[in-house]
């Protein structure tokens, strides 16, 4: 197990922090030295967040020293393993105590931190957290939730789950529906989300069984959930301003976020070789760079980089395995954002109101009136 000081209120970080970020350094595709990059991006936007920091120490501290005004805010904890993405989630399971994701996830159960982020193995970072932080009551299974660019006026739509599982029942569904609108209310500012079910059509008709019965489900939750359900949607409405939550299973979500992010890149390469095919085309870019940098950004997967793990008893955020310093800092913003609002406290307390409701109301339609029992 990884040694050190695992509690804010010692050390380093004693009372000098409301916010405390934990973030697990090793792992990812780029190594240690382009996460640290990417704490030393957020940090200099959050001046009041610190961070605890764990990986190989002798690896860590000379990068943390090299950021500056980044070692005084940073508590590195020293852990000698690593989830590699190799790694099968059940031996990390089992065998993944002293591993430096191990480690981030256990600075959030004792709460010394109050979020995580790792840019390691998804599946392993699951199921680690999963069973440190075990998930909150009423909840069937976890879901990954993704920030997805849009034509809505906030920039972005929310889409769950993205990969946490594979298949989904209609409860799972229907749960989805309300840690998905928790998250737009405190991460996207909306106070009543509008949420869609992904599905091949928009007709009532279509669909498996499931996504029917999760439907009508949704309809007689909309109001204990607090958002507004607006019915099926279909995969051209995952970008468009119809909703701002797009529910689905784990399976499809992940096809379809690796094919958004891919299609996001196709494009940005095409673009790029058309502007560079000749001199005309480069004189072109050069009168358009301002507006080619606008749309750059708004395409730019990295600056939506971090799927957040609902439905767990603390906030865990998995940034891309191959996130350079942009993406991580990205991550680590949103888990600050996430951290900040109290977030898990007030899932908790949606999915439990959603719960009773669909409980009373399903009892009502159970239980004869008693009209009906006399006749």
């Amino acid at each position: 197990m990884a040694s050190g000081p695992q509690n804010p209120a010692t050390d380093k970080l004693d009372g000098r922090a409301s916010t405390v970020i934990s973030v697990d350094a090793m792992g990812g595709d780029r190594g240690p030295a382009a996460v640290v990059a990417g704490l030393g991006l957020s940090a200099a936007k959050h001046t009041d967040v610190r961070f605890i920091l764990h990986g190989d120490g002798a690896t860590l501290t000379p990068l943390v020293a090299a950021q500056p005004g980044l070692s005084d805010r940073v508590l590195v904890v020293h852990a000698d393993r690593v989830v590699t993405m190799n790694d099968k989630p059940s031996q990390v399971m089992r065998h993944g105590s002293g591993t430096s994701m191990w480690s981030a996830i256990d600075s959030v159960k004792s709460g010394a931190a109050q979020a995580a982020v790792s840019c390691g193995n998804t599946g392993a970072l699951m199921a680690v957290s999963m069973i440190r932080l075990r998930k909150i009551p009423g909840v069937n299974r976890p879901a990954i939730a993704c920030l997805w660019p849009s034509r809505n006026p906030g920039g972005f739509n929310l889409m769950l789950d993205v990969g946490a599982g594979i298949e989904a029942e209609a409860e799972d569904l229907l749960q989805f529906a309300a840690m998905g609108a928790s998250y737009a209310r405190n991460g996207l500012a909306l106070s009543r989300p509008r949420v869609g079910l992904l599905n091949v059509g928009t007709e009532e008709h279509k669909g498996r069984a499931e996504l029917k019965i999760a439907h009508d489900r949704m309809v007689e939750a909309a109001e204990a959930g607090g958002f507004e359900f607006v019915g099926f949607v279909e995969g051209g409405d995952i970008p468009g301003d119809r909703c701002d939550v797009i529910v689905t299973d784990g399976y499809t979500g992940n096809i379809a976020l690796k094919t958004g992010e891919g299609t996001a890149k196709l494009i940005a390469d095409f673009l790029r070789e058309a502007f560079g095919a000749g001199l005309l085309s480069k004189f072109a870019a050069l009168l358009a760079m301002n507006s080619l940098k606008r749309l750059q950004k708004r395409i730019d997967p990295r600056r939506v980089n971090g799927g957040v793990f609902l439905g767990l008893n603390g906030t865990v955020v998995k940034s891309h395995g191959s996130a350079d310093e942009t993406g991580v800092a990205a991550a680590i913003g949103l888990a600050i954002q996430l951290a900040r609002s109290g977030f898990v406290d007030r899932l908790a307390a949606r999915v439990a109101s959603t719960g009773k409701k669909v409980a009373a109301e399903t009892v009502g339609e159970d239980t004869p009136r008693k009209d009906e029992a006399k006749s």
